[in-house]
């Protein structure tokens, strides 16, 4: 786990040093880009009008000054969110920004209204001219058939309304009831006017509204007034005649001694019922019992009878007493004769009692009958006189009900009348300036330091991106890094970039200059790794090839021949038979023989054969251009060849031709020990030097290492693993061939 993080944490760095190296490589583009954007947007800045912007501030009250409550009236609400926001929003109001152009006669200002026709307002509002002259011929058009005077002076008024909006600012002061009124222009005392004028025309605005409000409610409260009044008098004379029609003096009186009466009667009536229910269950009975004395002594109502019950006491007593002298006496005894007649005198007294006591209940239940009679009638004459006053009472209620109405109404429209008419005469604003626009000294926009800064930076952000987006679109390989981790090869050199005239090859004794130390030092780099790819192992013979032409393999090749001719004896052999040149790079003449002209039998070794007396090595060009090249390198004869160079040089060089072109390289790669693999830095594509390292390893034959060709030092991020290098170990631009040996 702390290895996957080391390496990450690598990855990392290797990805910084490589943006690092981008910025680097492309700082003069970038810089130069930074600078003419720069100094364009300079230009541009430095040619625009200065615009200054002046600032008021003005303090809008939540509770305005009030002689009396009339909000009911303008029907207003100074409290809230909502109050403040409605008042920023007519700040900002087209309205508020007319009177201000109309105050201010902004109309014919100079800034609001420039003689060049081709620029400010006025050129804008001439073009705006020709073209409704020309295009809104649908409008009503006056005799000549344009637009009236009118039309156009209204148009325009509306074109500076729209520029004057667009120039003036309106912002609260958060958790403050203070707007901040900004206005922009190129007149900096105009600036500072316009935006007192806003603010004070915004005042007068208010007031205007509320003496406008406070003239409309006074003239409609005495429109209303009049008509209340006129129903007021109205519903007086409905009650008054309703008095005297009905001659009603006091109805209220009269209603309640007729509810006494009415309860009075009912009552009785409840207690007449009553008796005469009681009466009616007497009566009953007697009458059942057909007049017998008897059975009627025995009813219970009877027997209950105050009177009776004193008689009923007598006879008990005097029977009693005939009862004891009965034991003692005989019928015919004195005493028992007159015991005797006083019981029948109380019994006959006892008779007549009940006799009596029927006749009463006869005549009581008669009277009660005619008294329940008597008050029923008495009581219904009582409700129809009851009702009959409680309907009056209504209409009463009713017709008094409507004159208090409008009664109350008249006093409050009355009341509200003279609240209108005392501040009718009292304006109170409901804002106030609380710091009055001072004229700028130095304009708003534009801030030159800070556009030109920005830009600046801006600038080198937008060239850093865009050579890093250009580094990430490039698909070649230009540093170790890219060999490594692109390819999956093993760098083996990097030859520098050499100065020289386009469409030329390099100069055939550039390893040989002493002052190309740098190039001759790179070539031995790339001796001493070849020489150092397995130690183990014979490296005799070493194949030189390339993805496509002009990736310099040739010039490779011939150089890493002179540097290994240093070390041994050294043959250098152009296998590409295709397009052949390193006959033409040594300035051999076209006739002479070669490698074909070898491989055909046509010559003998000793005629293809030629040596470099400068470079001491041996050389054997390509020669006459064969029909079949491939055939005659796939050929034992070339493999006898490469066996016999082989006991002969300790160094073989053999030049082939590119992958991509033909297979010649893959069938000459058999015969060799060391195949190197030249790539010319930022030029050929990723995609193409994978695919002709493919082809070798589909064959089973093994790229020893990746040559990483014409790489410009100073500008490759390979640059940091080899400034200095040459320097450290004492070669510098007066190191001479002789030092070397």
């Amino acid at each position: 786990m702390q290895t996957d993080n080391k390496s990450i944490d690598q990855d990392d760095a290797i990805d910084l040093s490589q943006y690092l190296w981008v910025i680097k490589r492309y700082k003069w583009q970038i810089l130069g880009l930074a600078v003419i954007s720069t100094l364009l947007v300079a230009l541009i800045v430095l040619s625009m009008t200065p615009i200054y912007r002046a600032s008021s501030s003005l303090l809008i009250e939540a509770e305005e000054a009030k002689v009396v409550s009339i909000e009911e009236i303008y029907g207003l609400n100074s409290g809230g969110e909502e109050y403040f926001q409605t008042q920023y929003e007519i700040l900002k109001s087209r309205h508020i920004a007319e009177k201000v152009v109309d105050k201010l006669d902004l109309t014919n200002s100079p800034y609001f209204n420039l003689e060049d026709e081709e620029g400010g307002i006025q050129g804008f509002i001439k073009d705006a001219k020709s073209t409704l002259k020309s295009f809104l011929t649908f409008l009503p058009q006056n005799e000549e058939g344009v637009l009236s005077q009118e039309e156009i002076d209204w148009i325009e008024k509306q074109k500076i309304i729209d520029f004057f909006m667009e120039s003036m600012a309106v912002s609260p002061v958060s958790n403050t009831q203070v707007v901040k009124i900004s206005f922009e222009s190129e007149s900096p005392k105009l600036a500072a006017q316009v935006a007192d004028t806003i603010a004070e025309v915004y005042i007068e605005s208010y007031l205007e509204a509320k003496f406008n409000m406070t003239s409309k409610a006074t003239t409609w409260l005495n429109d209303s007034l009049q008509g209340l009044r006129l129903k007021l008098e109205a519903s007086e004379r409905k009650l008054a005649d309703f008095y005297e029609t009905e001659q009603l003096v006091d109805l209220d009186g009269v209603v309640g001694l007729a509810s006494e009466e009415l309860q009075g009667l009912s009552e009785q009536l409840l207690v007449a019922e009553n008796r005469l229910k009681n009466s009616e269950i007497i009566y009953q009975q007697v009458q059942n019992s057909g007049g017998n004395i008897d059975e009627i002594a025995k009813l219970p109502e009877v027997l209950n009878h105050p009177s009776i019950q004193s008689v009923r006491e007598s006879e008990l007593k005097a029977q009693s007493k005939v009862s004891e002298l009965s034991k003692v006496y005989g019928p015919k005894h004195q005493k028992m004769i007159s015991a005797v007649a006083e019981l029948n005198s109380v019994q006959e007294s006892m008779n007549r009692q009940v006799r009596a006591l029927i006749s009463g209940i006869t005549s009581d239940y008669s009277q009660a009958t005619s008294q329940v009679a008597g008050l029923r009638e008495a009581v219904a004459d009582a409700k129809a006189e009851y009702r009959k006053l409680t309907t009056l009472d209504s209409q009463r209620k009713i017709l008094q009900r409507e004159v208090d109405i409008n009664q109350q109404l008249y006093n409050s429209f009355f009341t509200r009348l003279k609240e209108t008419s005392e501040v009718g005469g009292f304006e109170s604003a409901n804002a106030r300036i609380l710091d009055r626009a001072r004229i700028p000294i130095q304009p708003a926009k534009p801030i030159v330091k800070l556009i030109i800064v920005a830009t600046f930076i801006l600038s080198l952000a937008i060239g850093v991106c865009i050579a890093i987006f250009a580094d990430m679109l490039n698909s070649g390989i230009r540093s170790v890094d890219d060999v490594e981790r692109k390819l999956g090869q093993r760098m083996m050199g990097l030859i520098p970039w050499q100065p020289h005239k386009k469409k030329e090859d390099l100069p055939l004794r550039e390893f040989f200059d002493p002052n190309h130390h740098t190039f001759s030092e790179a070539v031995r780099t790339l001796r001493t790794s070849v020489q150092l790819v397995d130690m183990e192992t014979t490296k005799q013979v070493i194949m030189v090839t390339s993805s496509v032409p002009k990736e310099g393999k040739t010039t490779v090749s011939i150089n890493l021949a002179f540097a290994m001719g240093q070390l041994g004896k050294t043959i250098l052999i152009d296998t590409d038979m295709r397009r052949p040149s390193i006959a033409k790079r040594f300035a051999l003449p076209g006739f002479q023989p070669g490698l074909a002209n070898l491989l055909a039998g046509t010559h003998k070794y000793e005629e293809c054969l030629v040596t470099d007396p400068e470079a001491g090595i041996d050389i054997i060009s390509a020669g006459t251009v064969p029909a079949n090249p491939q055939e005659m390198l796939a050929n034992s004869r070339f493999s006898d060849l490469i066996t016999e160079l082989r006991a002969e040089y300790d160094y073989v060089l053999v030049d082939t031709a590119p992958t991509q072109a033909v297979s010649d390289s893959i069938v000459v790669s058999k015969n060799c020990d060391v195949v190197l693999y030249v790539v010319r830095a930022d030029s050929t594509s990723e995609q193409l030097i994978q695919s002709g390292l493919a082809r070798f390893l589909n064959m089973g034959k093994r790229v020893d290492g990746i040559v990483l060709n014409q790489v410009d030092i100073k500008k490759s991020a390979t640059s940091y693993a080899y400034t200095g290098y040459y320097d450290k170990y004492g070669y510098n631009s007066n190191y001479t061939e002789s030092e070397k040996t």
